[in-house]
Formats: structure tokens, sequence, C-alpha cells
């Protein structure tokens, strides 16, 4: 099986959101920092099916456990 690298507009597109690189850096700015030791999706902004979308996707290691780790250390600076 092949494994495919996503990119900060692939994960935002599949979670429903605008994709455009200014509109994930004012995505970014205006939910960080998460802090209280929150990961990214336990953030609060997150819909019920955006939280399970990236849940699902850590714990099974899957293709975008590389871009929610990224997204997730942007929000927590």
């Amino acid at each position: 099986m092949e494994s495919h690298i996503h990119s900060m507009a692939n994960l935002f597109s599949q979670l429903g959101l605008p994709a455009e690189p200014a509109d994930i850096e004012r995505f970014i700015s205006a939910s960080r920092p998460i802090g209280g030791g929150l990961t990214v999706e336990c953030a609060p902004f997150w819909s019920e099916a955006q939280r399970v979308f990236l849940k699902e996707q850590i714990i099974l290691d899957a293709d975008w456990a590389g871009v929610i780790d990224e997204l997730n250390s942007r929000l927590s600076k």
C-alpha cells in the first residue's frame, strides 16, 4: 500500500474549511493557542464530525496524521 503526504490545504478541505493559505493562517491565528494541555482533536472549535475525523486519523496513524500533528503544533504555540 502506498502512503500519501497530505498538505495543510488538503486537511482544511477535508474538514470542510476554507483552504487557501490566507484562510488557513487566519484560522490558526484566531484559534491559537488551544492551551490547557488540549490536543488538536479536543479543541472546542471543531464540529463533532471534524473531531471524530481528527481523532480517528491520529489513533490509526493514518496518512493524515503528519499534517494533523503539524496543525496541533501550530495551534499550540
